[in-house]
Parts: structure tokens; C-alpha cells; sequence
């Protein structure tokens, strides 16, 4: 077995050895083994279901939350001569029926899928006529709703082993407390004998980590201009708000700083575009938005800045972790102003509408759904009798229903519809609370990060439920010498 995996990776992938743990992984899913996978991003962590995917006989279904990535990760697999697809709702209906077609006749060795598409019977039917060797979970942490990007499908994980004849499952993550990482075991009804956990830890020795108490816009700019000027290479900068990315962007380009900006506002066209340019160009710097960064594997990022205080330290260790992948040392930075606490207050406040909310807009919906349709979200809004422009409970109650199931279709298109009811989480003010508790307790962890008096990577670690046996050299308490 070892030298079958070893030269798949030298075939299809042009390395000659796996990192650490990699081959012990590969070959405990080969042994027909359960595993929860905890590695930094950038460690290679899609390899271990690729590679038992060319080893197995039957099927790899890939469960992943991130669209915009599957096509990229395709194309890269299909260049390799791997047959590989995606069906997700990207597609147009002819293309996913081909697709369908295909997948229930045997085509594709990996399959890759949104946790969305068991809801489609379609779907449903054709992959019920392939066996599924290998059942892998990327971006786990999404099956707990008390992890930092909850989607609710994710949490019908068990039911989709149950209809697949319970596969081989590798649940993947980069971030997990012991809490989510309990969930996701759960989640998937395996019990703890039944899986093992790999966790790689979270030590990037070479980052080093930097706290600034800063006062301002003003202050921002100055230590944001240092460190692009002291720090040569690609770097990204990441905001909260798209109009203080914007503000930053005007006064980098008086000064004749060349970069790029990136938000979720912009056109798919425009973000494939500039994603491509930093990608492939050397010193590329970008002004971003968290929308920016899923699928990055750039080795020589030198630098991320937080200009803005991230809402959790999963965002957090996940967003620096793009930095330095080839090793080199970058600089890892964030401008704490506790001005900007608001900023995440607020979006705390509008990820999470009460039970009220969610059952006078089921109602409306249900009853006067033709003209939210006509209308469009600003007729809800009036209805809801929120008037403030800024209040997104709307888009995160709509999201919701959605991902619940309670609705199919969207506003833009015409055709939102109430298709089943409301669940009994989202009419109970309790589990609401707990919810609200629970990402205020994560910024709040946040803030502590800043606050941090003897080594900021053993908090990190702390965070994680991980021991960190010495203080790292590699933090600004520790060594002024970067």
C-alpha cells in the first residue's frame, strides 16, 4: 500500500514523499478506518481523500459548502487526468442532468457536492445506484452550530451515511474547538471508538504574530504603510466593512501604492479576475473582505494584516494562515481599535433575529408571497417595520430558511416559496439565546487574544484545547526582532 499511495503522488501530483501525518491517515481510511482530520490550512489536507480516491475501486463523494472553489479544484484534478466532477447550482439544469447520467452509469472517481444536493431527489436517485467507498467532509466544522460557520444541512451528515450504506467518512477541518470537534462526531453517529482523531496541531513556527493598539483610521494607515514598505511581497489586508476597505484603498492609492480590492459586492467576473492576478503575479497586494482567501494557496504571502478585528479566533487563525505557506517568515498583523467592536456587535445583532422575527417573516411569506417576490426585500423590510438600512436580519433570516429547507428559490430570481415549516430551533427564543451567547463569547475570546500579556500562539493554542509546552519566540510579547 505505501508504495501504491507513494507513486500516485509522484503521478498525479509531483511530490515524492507525504507530509506528516498524511501517509498515517491514507492508510488508516484504506484499513477501512473513520478519521476527523484537524490540520492548519495549507497542509495538504485534500490530498487524503484524492489519493484513497485513486486507490479505491468504487466512488469518492466530496461534501463541501464552498462552491466557488469546486470548479478550481476540478479543472486542477481533470488536468491531472483524474476523472473528477462537481454537480452543484452553478450549473445550468442540462448540464446537471448530463452530469446525473453520468454519475449513475459509473463515470467520475470524485464527486463533489454542496450537503444541499441530498436534498434533490434527482440527485438522490442517481447516486443511490453507485456504491460510495469513501464519504469525505471538507470544512467540518460547518456540521456544529456552535462551531463559526454553521450551515444547517451540514447537520444531516448522519442521514446522508445512512442513505449511502454508512462509507468510510473523513470529516476535515482546519479550526475546532474540543466542543465542535465532540459535535462533529456526533453529528456524523459514529461513536468515539468507532473514529479516530488526527490533529496535526496548529503550529506555524514561522509566523510571527503582532498586536497594535491603534486609535483611528489615521493610525491604521500609518502602521498598514510601514508594514507594506518594510515587508516587501504579496500581502493581504483584510477588513469588515467594504466602505473602510474603500477609504483605505483611496488613501494607498494617493500615496501610489498599487493594489487590488476584493469584496463580495463585486462582480463573480471581477473576483475570478483578481483572485487569478494575485494567484499568478508576484508582490500582488489585496485589500479583502473575508470573502477573499477560500482557496488560496499562494506559498510566499508575506503578510496579512487585520485592519479590523476579526468576530471569532477561528476567522482569525484561519485567515493568517495563508500567510507563509513556503515556509519564510511573514508577518502576521492586526490593528486592534476598540472602535471597532461596534462593527461586530452590530453583526452579531443581525446574525441573529429572534424568534419573533423568524415567525412574522414565515408568515408573510407564507401568505403574501407573490408580491415579496414582486417587490423584493425592501417590501419585507417595511413590512418587518426595520427601516434601518444597515439591519441584515432580513439576509440572515432569509439564508436561514433557506438552508433549513423551509423555502426553495430566492427574491432576485422570483420565486421564493415556502415549501415546508418552520423548524421549532428557530420559534425557540432558548436556543436562540444560547446562539447569540455563543458568538459573543467568541469575540469576546477574541478581544482576550489582544489583550494576551505572555505568548500569543499558547492562547491560541489554549483556544483549541491544544498544549503549547514553551512560549513560541515568534510573537511580538516574546521577540522585538522581526
Amino acid at each position: 500500500m505505501s508504495d501504491q499511495k507513494t507513486g500516485l503522488l509522484s503521478q498525479y501530483f509531483g511530490y515524492d514523499k507525504f507530509r506528516e501525518p498524511q501517509a498515517q491517515i491514507i492508510d488508516h481510511i484504506m484499513q477501512n478506518g473513520h478519521a476527523l482530520v484537524i490540520m492548519p490550512t495549507g497542509s495538504g489536507k485534500s490530498l487524503l481523500y484524492q489519493i484513497p480516491a485513486l486507490m479505491l475501486e468504487d466512488l469518492t463523494l466530496v461534501i463541501s459548502p464552498l462552491i466557488a472553489l469546486m470548479k478550481d479544484q476540478v479543472d486542477v484534478l481533470q488536468r491531472r487526468g483524474i476523472q473528477a466532477t462537481f454537480i452543484n447550482a452553478s450549473l445550468e439544469r442540462s448540464e446537471r442532468e448530463k452530469r446525473y447520467n453520468n454519475l449513475a452509469a459509473g463515470a467520475y472517481k470524485l464527486v463533489y457536492v454542496t450537503p444541499e444536493r441530498f436534498r434533490k431527489s434527482d440527485f438522490r436517485s442517481a447516486i443511490a445506484r453507485r456504491k460510495v467507498s469513501l464519504l469525505a467532509i471538507d470544512e467540518a466544522h460547518c456540521i456544529s452550530e456552535w462551531g463559526h460557520d454553521f450551515r444547517p444541512d451540514y447537520t444531516r451528515i448522519g442521514e446522508f451515511r445512512h442513505f449511502l450504506n454508512f462509507p468510510v467518512t473523513m470529516a476535515l477541518t482546519a479550526t475546532a474547538t474540543p466542543a465542535v470537534q465532540e459535535d462533529i462526531i456526533n453529528q456524523l453517529g459514529l461513536g468515539h471508538g468507532e473514529i479516530k482523531r488526527f490533529h496535526q496541531g496548529i503550529d506555524r513556527p514561522n509566523l510571527f504574530l503582532e498586536v497594535f493598539n491603534v486609535w483611528g483610521e489615521d493610525e491604521k494607515y500609518e502602521h498598514i504603510t510601514q508594514i507594506i514598505t518594510q515587508r516587501p511581497g504579496s500581502g493581504i489586508i483584510y477588513f469588515v466593512l467594504i466602505k473602510d476597505l474603500e477609504k483605505m484603498s483611496n488613501r494607498l492609492q494617493k500615496k501610489g501604492i498599487r493594489h487590488m480590492i476584493y469584496h463580495g459586492d463585486l462582480a463573480s467576473d471581477q473576483r475570478r479576475k483578481i483572485q487569478n492576478q494575485f494567484m499568478g503575479r508576484q508582490n500582488q497586494l489585496v485589500l479583502a473582505t473575508n470573502a477573499f482567501g477560500m482557496g488560496i494557496d499562494k506559498e510566499n504571502i508575506r503578510y496579512v494584516i487585520h485592519a479590523q478585528i476579526p468576530g471569532s479566533v477561528e476567522a482569525y487563525f484561519q485567515e493568517i494562515g495563508r500567510a507563509g505557506r513556503d515556509g519564510q517568515l511573514s508577518i502576521c498583523s492586526l490593528l486592534y481599535d476598540q472602535q471597532d467592536l461596534n462593527i461586530q456587535f452590530d453583526f452579531i445583532k443581525w446574525n441573529n433575529p429572534g424568534a419573533g422575527y423568524y415567525e412574522r417573516l414565515y408568515a408573510l411569506l407564507k401568505s403574501d408571497a407573490e408580491r415579496a417576490n414582486a417587490e423584493g426585500s425592501e417590501y419585507l423590510r417595511e413590512q418587518l417595520t426595520f427601516k434601518n438600512r444597515y439591519d441584515f436580519r432580513l439576509e440572515t433570516a432569509l439564508g436561514l430558511l433557506d438552508r433549513y429547507g423551509v423555502t426553495t428559490g430566492t427574491l432576485d430570481t422570483h420565486d421564493l416559496t415556502v415549501v415546508n415549516e418552520l423548524p421549532e430551533k428557530l420559534a425557540d427564543p432558548g436556543y436562540l439565546d444560547r446562539k447569540l451567547r455563543n458568538e459573543q463569547e467568541k469575540l469576546y475570546q477574541m478581544v482576550m487574544y489582544t489583550k494576551e500579556e505572555s505568548c500569543r500562539k499558547a492562547f491560541i493554542h489554549r483556544y483549541f484545547g491544544l498544549e503549547y509546552a514553551s512560549k513560541c519566540g515568534a510573537c511580538d510579547l516574546e521577540n522585538q526582532s522581526f
